[in-house]
């Protein structure tokens, strides 16, 4: 193939990824006729199901999926079906009984702990080996493509290595990089690694898919010069969506609990803050400061180990800004003293609501459990939009040709 033949065959690709994600905003992909069979392994709340799923305008069916956290497969069965597996998936696995169902992709997030710079303890983490589960259930499935997600420590590790050596003896070409949650359309600046294999088709040629959205703090001529291949966005790309766009409409939450309300009110209440913490949310009332600022501000109200720790840690108990994206949404967003989870004017960090829109859950998505398992679910989601982004284009290789069709 001449380099005209490969400029154009990539002309058509790009095309075709703008009218794949033109159609699927329009809520028009999935009456193409074209479906394809998904499996969600270390699914949790089903984050990454539901951006490939028909409720994000995507073609995709959910077939499979597990994860061991009970709490999790309810809330994946209330939203997705009864096809989700509770338990280990190391003994599903073993069990001569279990049938992993046929399927087109298989996607998950093996858990993440082994490689987080928050595990001080990470160097010979079992969690890291979870990799192998995922690899063996896209093989028993025949699955053409995987998506696997992660930190961002991940890349470059002793496992990343592994897992592409691993796949690619399968047959799989690989891509692998991190993405910006924000520059698809996602209220966070949340940064996740991802490996994506094919077994027809070097992923690389399409991947990262191209962004929808552009960081007003860089200059907006320099980010979206040139022709939309070049500058890595699509066409008509527009500004960050930020903390405002996401939750500036909610009132004050009520409660302490859950309650039994219409959504998005079901998860928007607050908590019942010691004295000593109202004070010290009052002494930094403007958005964007910090524990810096309590201690410059008040220092009588500074707990001693943020006065010796002199450095880092500049997003501990700060307030998130109105007009930028949220800082990376974690388990314990409701802890203000674990991140930048602090309302932007109201004296409180940001409710359960706040943080499942900051994650891009639709308010009619259904979450079950408890308040600390509920945070947890959406703590460690992969938020849906960016995960429908990372659908748009592995729909495009699925369709490629006509005997890749569902």
């Amino acid at each position: 193939m001449g380099y005209d033949d490969i400029r154009k065959d990539m002309e058509r690709l790009l095309c075709e990824e703008e009218r794949i994600y033109e159609a699927r905003c329009r809520g028009v992909l999935a009456r193409e006729g074209k479906r394809f069979r998904l499996i969600d392994v270390f699914a949790g709340a089903g984050g990454m199901t539901l951006g490939f799923s028909h409720k994000f305008g995507q073609a995709f069916y959910p077939v499979w999926a597990n994860d061991f956290d009970e709490a999790c497969v309810n809330t994946y069965r209330a939203n997705f079906g009864d096809h989700c597996v509770l338990g280990d998936i190391v003994e599903i696995l073993r069990d001569p009984k279990t049938t992993i169902p046929p399927a087109d992709v298989v996607i998950g997030g093996p858990p993440c702990q082994g490689f987080s710079l928050l595990n001080k303890k990470r160097d010979g983490d079992p969690r890291k080996q979870l990799w192998r589960p995922f690899l063996d259930i896209v093989q028993r499935s025949g699955a053409k493509i995987f998506v696997m997600e992660n930190v961002p420590q991940l890349l470059g590790s002793f496992e990343h290595r592994e897992i592409v050596g691993a796949a690619e003896a399968l047959g799989f070409r690989c891509w692998e990089g991190i993405l910006c949650a924000a520059d698809y359309g996602v209220p966070q600046t949340r940064r996740r690694a991802f490996i994506v294999g094919c077994n027809f088709f070097d992923p690389s040629r399409v991947f990262p898919p191209r962004k929808t959205h552009y960081d007003p703090g860089k200059n907006e001529s320099d980010t979206l010069s040139g022709e939309s291949a070049d500058n890595g966005y699509l066409p008509g790309a527009v500004k960050w969506r930020t903390v405002r766009d996401a939750i500036g409409d909610l009132p004050p939450p009520q409660g302490t609990e859950i309650r039994k309300v219409a959504p998005p009110l079901d998860l928007h209440f607050g908590r019942t803050p010691t004295q000593k913490s109202l004070a010290r949310y009052r002494a930094i009332p403007e958005e964007g400061m910090n524990r810096f600022d309590l201690q410059r501000r008040a220092p009588e109200l500074t707990p001693p180990c943020w006065i010796r720790k002199k450095s880092g840690g500049t997003d501990l108990f700060g307030r998130l800004w109105w007009d930028r994206p949220a800082f990376t949404i974690r388990t314990e967003f409701f802890k203000p003293e674990k991140g930048r989870y602090l309302h932007p004017e109201q004296h409180r960090p940001i409710t359960h609501r706040e943080a499942a829109r900051f994650q891009s859950f639709p308010d009619d998505f259904v979450f079950r459990g408890s308040k600390i398992e509920i945070a947890r679910q959406i703590g460690n989601a992969v938020p849906p939009l960016l995960a429908a982004r990372l659908a748009d284009v592995v729909y495009l290789l699925l369709t490629m040709t006509d005997d890749n069709h569902g």
